[in-house]
């Protein structure tokens, strides 16, 4: 999707590799807010609101409170994208996950806040830093279909996305709509995005990450 000059400049800060963690964090925050606004748009069931004014009354048009949500920061990376977002869904019920997805192995899963039961009317968005081989968005996608989560009950926010990544994750799955700010071409030997912007989680926090953020990407 494309979110104009606004979304430029994000993904052109985070590529940039002389970009301080703080400001790399900035651009992420930013655009899992603009990505998230687009996800809702035509999604969720909306409602006309009431309120007052300082000087009167006026309606407005929100997301039907009624209708539950659940908001899935895939870690670490995805929280960059999460800090962002979480304005714009406010009531949103916070799951957290961490898949170790490394190429050639069977996918690990270290944290898993996902409820035993996700109730039938429930929205998920899933916001993950980037989709680089698609296997821990596919990992993820398989523990949602278990709990009976599957296509337009779901969407996906990335910041970045290869065209290897899309097409594995296209062929796997029947109905499943994702936002990306921007799309790369292909993947280097070690499953890194190219060009890409590296380690999502190293360039939010300094540091490196395990498994499924250092090299394959997600």
């Amino acid at each position: 999707i494309s979110l104009g000059l606004v979304g430029s400049e994000m993904c052109i800060r985070d590529r940039d590799r002389s970009t301080p963690s703080p400001l790399f964090a900035t651009a992420m925050g930013e655009l899992g807010r603009w990505l998230t606004y687009e996800a809702l748009r035509d999604w969720l069931p909306h409602c006309s609101v009431q309120v007052e004014t300082p000087l009167g009354t006026t309606e407005g048009t929100v997301i039907d409170p009624a209708i539950p949500l659940l908001a899935v920061p895939v870690l670490r990376g995805g929280l960059g994208l999460w800090q962002g977002a979480q304005g714009v869904v406010p009531t949103a019920r916070v799951c957290h996950v961490g898949i170790d997805a490394p190429p050639g192995q069977p996918s690990h899963w270290y944290l898993d806040d996902l409820p035993a039961a996700i109730d039938q009317r429930a929205g998920i968005l899933v916001w993950l830093p980037q989709l680089a081989s698609g296997r821990t968005l596919l990992a993820l996608l398989e523990r949602l279909r278990r709990s009976g989560v599957e296509g337009a009950r779901l969407r996906v926010i990335t910041s970045l996305a290869s065209s290897p990544g899309l097409k594995a994750v296209g062929e796997a799955t029947d109905s499943l709509t994702i936002y990306c700010a921007c799309i790369d071409p292909e993947l280097n030997n070690q499953g890194q995005i190219l060009p890409g912007f590296g380690d999502p989680a190293q360039r939010l926090y300094g540091s490196a990450a395990i498994g499924a953020e250092n090299g394959d990407g997600t």
